[in-house]
């Protein structure tokens, strides 16, 4: 028998419970340069005097019988402290890990064991098939735990201080960072690191300045995006962007217009869909129009040299004047000037970053409002030659979904779920589900895609995300975007009683947020318990009032949630409306064996920020009213039930358009009051003040 195999048997041997020494802080296992002094402290308490004999490895360290050990680290060692008391009983400690790195520590003076990056990745150009590796070294006691990023996400089983790839692919390229953490919740990040995959030695291309016609102005061409040429044939054999960036918003629950079904579904599906071609995906419902102009604002934040950036939005909508137009959750009816927002404004927005492509996808009604009105001037869009319109349905029609449950849908979004995920220019895909949707009997002659576009290179949503050169800039979008997509971390809380309780929560949505309880452990005393969740006071009941029966909500939230098993659920939404920190309250409900009145305990449990609420939009918020309800502009959809979920059954008969009626066709009026109806182009210079 080894030395380990010993040392195992006589923990076996000796369990604590029943030695009467019980280990009250154990030593922790730390990660320094070398020659760094290291604390390692054990403490104990027990029946009788106790003694302490360290080990390093197998091997006793003579002299070390205090509970502090101090050593010098020269090198990489375990340690471990046995304690003994006066009845010769003994138990043993966790083993501690010292790891001693050989490099520059460049620790700050007077360091107490935070996290500290003493080696940071270093980019990597490699051909295809070579092996490639990151390293990252960080210096912190307790000792750091690592974990990889590429693009943004997280890449699975990478949690070590060696990222390394056996046989590089050109999947394999990409931005790289890691994230390290410890167990008291310090974290910091590497400095980004580029691996950078090739099949020939590239060549780099200059662009010269640009002379204006028919002037002397000279204009620099600018940084421009990544495009790998090949040497031999100096042609673009592959275009690539420096991010992939969407924002998805979808507004079913209006205050005072049609509720709308499949907007829920389709958001959820596209978010899906982008999300596997390395898309950054912020996706909302049920949006005011202030919280819609905070949401873009912080969309363009993501935007930068060469990016590649969706904006999708289904809803109520219209056209007037070349001018399309969303209606938010709040606008009122009949619409007013300042009720809706113009897309335009927001391509131009969009334009300012000098993104390599922008795709708007507007899923939502065009028909034509105040024919005869003479519009305002509207800023030109700069010949960038990246613009991609794809419109659900034609000028002057109207977008429909079909009505079906859980399985709702809208046209539009029916076929191009088919299509976006395959290696074909954006246009082409689009053009795909132009003729798909041309089959659709269903809607034959009332809605016919339309798509626009200026698009002058073969630019792909499939494109590889290359961030050569742009790694500053990316590191900062994964701050900014992590915080819209943070869930609150799983926890285990006990109730006085005893019974411990694990809570856990999920997203579908950046503002939609499922919280699920289950009972974990309950001790002998108790016979019955069930815990139950209450609604957080920012979620009041006045809420309910503007929505209605939210039954189909709950339905489709609950298709999304089958493979979770809880003993209660809770979902909540709206959470970008989130002022205060998150605290959720917890009823647990027992009975004791000894006593048969059902007692009751409570218990506050603080979520934080979750997901979206991180980004604070009521900051550019202003504080307005809606328009036709009662309440401030706060009182909006928003939902949060704890019964149980049943799937509704009911089911519509046809399609449902997405036109937010108009007065027009409640009372036949005269035409001035028909102009006085929609919006008027001064909304526009209204929605510059928001300085998107």
């Amino acid at each position: 028998m080894n030395w380990e195999e010993r040392f195992e048997r006589t923990l076996t041997l000796q369990p604590r419970e029943k030695s009467g020494i019980v280990i009250t802080k154990e030593p922790e296992c730390a990660s320094v340069p070398a020659g760094c002094p290291v604390t390692l402290q054990c403490s104990a308490i027990g029946p009788t005097a106790l003694h302490y004999q360290w080990f390093e490895g197998k091997e006793e360290i003579a002299g070390a019988t205090q509970s502090v050990l101090l050593i010098d680290a020269e090198k990489t060692g375990v340690y471990v402290c046995r304690v003994n008391d006066e009845q010769n009983q003994c138990v043993f400690s966790s083993w501690a890990k010292v790891k001693v790195h050989f490099i520059k520590s460049g620790l700050p003076q007077n360091w107490q064991g935070e996290l500290v990056i003493g080696l940071q990745p270093e980019p990597r150009r490699v051909k295809v098939g070579q092996r490639a590796s990151l390293k990252c070294v960080a210096f912190g006691i307790p000792a750091p735990l690592y974990q990889w990023y590429k693009n943004g996400m997280q890449l699975p089983h990478q949690n070590k201080r060696d990222l390394t790839i056996a046989v590089t692919e050109m999947k394999h390229q990409g931005t790289y960072l890691c994230a390290v953490t410890n167990n008291r919740g310090q974290e910091c990040w590497s400095s980004a690191a580029d691996i950078t995959v090739v099949e020939s030695i590239g060549v780099t291309v200059s662009l010269p300045s640009l002379r204006v016609k028919g002037s002397c102005e000279w204009r620099a061409a600018g940084k421009s995006t990544p495009v790998c040429l090949n040497p031999a044939t100096n042609q673009d054999v592959r275009l690539c962007a420096t991010d992939k960036v969407a924002l998805l918003i979808g507004n079913m629950n209006y205050v005072n217009h049609l509720r709308l079904v499949a907007t829920m579904m389709d958001v959820f599906e596209l978010s899906n869909l982008l999300q596997q071609l390395d898309f950054r995906v912020v996706s909302l419902l049920d949006l005011t129009k202030e919280e819609m102009h905070s949401a873009v604002k912080q969309f363009l934040q993501l935007l930068d040299n060469g990016v590649y950036a969706l904006f999708y939005y289904a809803g109520h909508g219209y056209e007037s004047s070349g001018r399309n137009y969303m209606v938010p959750v709040n606008a009122p009816n009949p619409y007013r000037p300042e009720s809706c927002i113009n897309v335009q404004k927001i391509l131009c927005k969009m334009q300012e970053k000098n993104t390599a492509l922008n795709v708007i996808l507007l899923d939502m009604c065009r028909k034509w409002y105040n024919h005869d009105y003479l519009p305002s001037d509207l800023q030109p869009l700069a010949p960038t030659g990246n613009i991609v319109y794809g419109y659900a349905t034609c000028e002057d029609a109207q977008a429909y979904e079909v009505q079906d449950g859980e399985r709702s849908s809208g046209i539009f979004m029916k076929y191009l779920k088919r299509h976006i995920l395959k290696k074909e220019k954006v246009t082409q895909i689009l053009e795909n589900v132009s003729e798909d949707m041309g089959k659709d009997r269903l809607i034959t002659g009332k809605q016919v895609m339309e798509i626009r576009h200026t698009l002058k290179e073969r630019r792909a949503l499939t494109d590889e995300v290359c961030a050569s050169g742009y790694t500053a800039q990316l590191q900062v979008r994964n701050e900014r975007w992590s915080k819209a997509n943070e869930l609150p971390a799983r926890k285990t809380i006990r109730f006085p009683c005893g019974v411990e309780i694990e809570l856990s929560c999920s997203a579908v949505f950046s503002n939609v947020m499922t919280i699920y309880v289950n009972i974990k452990a309950k001790p002998s005393q108790v016979s019955e318990c069930k815990v139950s969740l209450q609604r957080p006071k920012e979620f009041s009941d006045s809420i309910s009032d503007l929505i209605g029966d939210s039954s189909q909500i709950d339905s489709l939230l609950s298709s999304l949630d089958d493979n979770h098993q809880s003993d209660t659920t809770l979902k909540l939404c709206g959470l970008h409306r989130l002022k205060q920190p998150l605290i959720l309250q917890m009823t647990l409900r027992y009975q004791s064996c000894k006593e048969k009145p059902t007692l009751k305990e409570i218990v506050d449990v603080n979520l934080g920020l979750p997901l979206v609420a991180q980004l604070e939009l009521y900051r550019t918020m202003a504080a307005t009213r809606v328009e036709g309800a009662t309440g401030s502009y706060n009182q909006v959809p928003s939902v949060a039930s704890t019964s149980t979920i049943t799937k509704d059954a009911s089911r519509a008969c046809g399609p449902r358009n997405r036109k937010a009626p108009s007065k027009q066709e409640v009372v036949h009026s005269a035409r001035q009051a028909r102009r006085a109806n929609e919006p008027e182009e001064n909304d526009e210079r209204e929605i510059s003040r928001w300085s998107l």
